[in-house]
């Protein structure tokens, strides 16, 4: 027992909590991000874990003397932080996919941005999206939903009992394919209206080959593709709402099959 009445038990299941919180939190896009300090994301998976340890009710658990059965806890705990974190990350880099295949398709990915959240350099139409899906998540309070799964992963999964299995593994791959179809959705107005646009431009290049159908076609692929993103920016942040208020539930299914 410490000094301040808190026995060593109780210090070891904080600190696994500060582990699974920490790794769930990195996965949020207004934390994981380079711009904002480091002592500002400890801080706040600390008071974060603070307040999640208080409403855990693991039942007894036992005490992990040996510094090798700590360590493989505590890898468990972080790997399952990770996968209930991923279930938000693949989303944002499906939304960013949107923006990269419309971009390569206007024929501008060319002109790239340095991206705070990666500080790798993306196509300017991916930093857009990318920054509209943030807000999107903020509006439907999306930081609140992941919190509430952050406290129900402790019920479905409780400390020291992270297993791999089978179930896990396709559950990582469904959602790695549902990275590809989320991208493929959200850009396939523009996608389609410009490679309608491809096909057209190359009648016209068979019908009037005097024309240099390079130089014409470019601006008129930035126009139609700024055109049909206008038209359908209302329908993308909808379809991208629906798709962050359904990614609590794949995190819990998700979770379900760890045990």
């Amino acid at each position: 027992m410490l000094a301040l009445g808190v026995s060593l038990l109780q210090l070891q299941m904080f600190f696994l909590v500060f582990l699974r919180t920490g790794a769930f939190l990195m996965a949020l896009p207004l934390v994981n991000s380079p711009s904002v300090p480091v002592f500002f994301r400890i801080g706040l998976t600390f008071v974060a874990s603070l307040l999640v340890f208080p409403v855990l009710n693991p039942g007894p658990l036992p005490f992990l003397a040996d510094a090798f059965s700590l360590a493989v806890a505590a890898a468990g705990e972080i790997l399952l932080g990770v996968l209930a974190g991923m279930s938000i990350r693949l989303v944002f880099d499906g939304v960013q996919l949107a923006g990269q295949l419309m971009g390569y398709q206007m024929g501008i990915s060319i002109a790239e941005v340095l991206d705070p959240a990666t500080e790798d350099q993306v196509a300017l139409l991916s930093q857009f999206i990318s920054l509209m899906a943030t807000l999107i998540f903020l509006i439907i309070n999306g930081h609140h939903a992941f919190i509430r799964v952050l406290v129900q992963s402790y019920e479905l999964v409780p400390p020291l009992g992270f297993h791999v299995n089978g179930s896990v593994l396709e559950g990582l791959v469904r959602l790695t394919a549902e990275m590809f179809i989320i991208g493929l959705k959200a850009g396939s107005p523009v996608v389609v209206a410009l490679m309608l646009g491809t096909v057209a431009f190359g009648l016209v290049a068979r019908a009037v080959p005097q024309m240099n159908i390079f130089v014409v076609s470019m601006p008129l692929n930035i126009a139609v593709g700024l055109i049909f993103l206008g038209l359908s920016l209302p329908h993308m942040g909808a379809y991208i709402g629906d798709l962050l208020g359904g990614v609590p539930r794949h995190a819990v299914s998700l979770l379900k099959a760890v045990p």
